[in-house]
């Protein structure tokens, strides 16, 4: 009881922090774009974006943290965890809007430049720095790696603004306001870098291709060397959220086993799966010729299935 009381204060502690940080982030983001305006700065403007993609990513972090809690459904039977690549996929599509806007409005004022308040950039430059490293100081306090990752974050936004008061008090004392909209660019560039890494992140995992660090046929080869398997076949690997990684394979086995080299194969299985560092596996086993039931609903039967999969006829040592 004691146990399930420390974890449920962590976990509820670590949403507070979540939730707290992201109303201060969005909060902040909305006064940043009413501040970019007024102050005529596009280097806010970018940052702003940058904020909004932060706030995406705190939200998202809110949510699963909570969500992390709920067991599988019926309708949802792998449980929730692949919702996190749909969030995702929505902040990388509206920070790679957004950052193109941003370059829009910044390459025109480096040709020719606009005047900026700097004193307003300023002020806005330090409330910034205090909000966003107020929010990342709550949140580098947690367990969890959700939370550090979304603390690194924050450090990112607290390092922007810097970068924008240091601008803002060179403006004040000169008249290089071409820094404003090179600065802007050099934001939206960074936001894009980042949105282009996290799409290819994400779309192999909703493609279902093999995760990285996990070669199928590698995981053929040792599945074929347990002992009484003849052959591997229809082995699928693939991803739930970048993070958890789930397998299927049919074996065939060398001789019909008894119940006791049935229970053994299983636990071989089970702990060559718990080394590979696979969360999720489901094991088919097939005596010799029997026919496969994934094979004989292919067009071609077994030629089919011959042909899809070229190491079908793997041989255990």
């Amino acid at each position: 009881m004691s146990h399930d009381h420390h974890h449920g204060h962590h976990h509820h502690a670590a949403t507070s922090n979540l939730k707290l940080a992201f109303f201060l982030n969005f909060g902040f983001t909305i006064i940043e774009f009413i501040g970019g305006i007024l102050t005529n700065s596009t280097a806010i403007l970018a940052d702003a974006v940058h904020d909004l993609g932060d706030s995406f990513a705190l939200a998202q972090a809110w949510y699963f943290e909570t969500l992390s809690q709920k067991h599988p459904s019926r309708s949802y039977t792998y449980g929730y965890k692949r919702f996190s690549l749909l969030g995702a996929t929505i902040s990388a599509l509206l920070l790679l809007a957004s950052s193109l806007y941003v370059l829009g409005e910044a390459i025109p004022r480096i040709i020719e430049p606009e005047h900026s308040d700097a004193q307003g950039m300023v002020l806005l430059a330090i409330f910034g720095i205090a909000v966003n490293g107020f929010a990342m100081m709550r949140l580098a306090k947690g367990n969890s790696a959700n939370m550090r990752v979304v603390a690194m974050h924050l450090l990112e936004d607290v390092l922007g603004w810097a970068s924008i008061l240091v601008v803002a008090i060179i403006l004040m004392f000169t008249d290089l306001h071409i820094l404003d909209p090179i600065l802007a660019c050099l934001i939206a560039l960074y936001i894009l870098s980042n949105v282009v890494k996290q799409l290819k992140t994400i779309v192999p995992v909703f493609l279902q291709a093999s995760p990285d660090g996990f070669d199928p046929a590698e995981m053929e080869q040792k599945i074929a060397a347990l002992p009484g398997v003849e052959s591997v076949h229809h082995l699928h690997l693939w991803s739930l959220d970048d993070d958890h990684v789930v397998l299927s394979v049919h074996v065939v086995t060398a001789q019909v086993l008894s119940s006791d080299e049935y229970r053994q194969l299983k636990q071989q299985f089970k702990n060559l799966m718990e080394d590979s560092h696979i969360d999720h596996s489901t094991l088919e086993i097939e005596w010799p010729d029997e026919p496969c039931r994934i094979a004989s609903s292919l067009r071609g039967g077994d030629h089919a299935d011959d042909h899809q999969h070229p190491q079908a006829r793997t041989v255990s040592d």
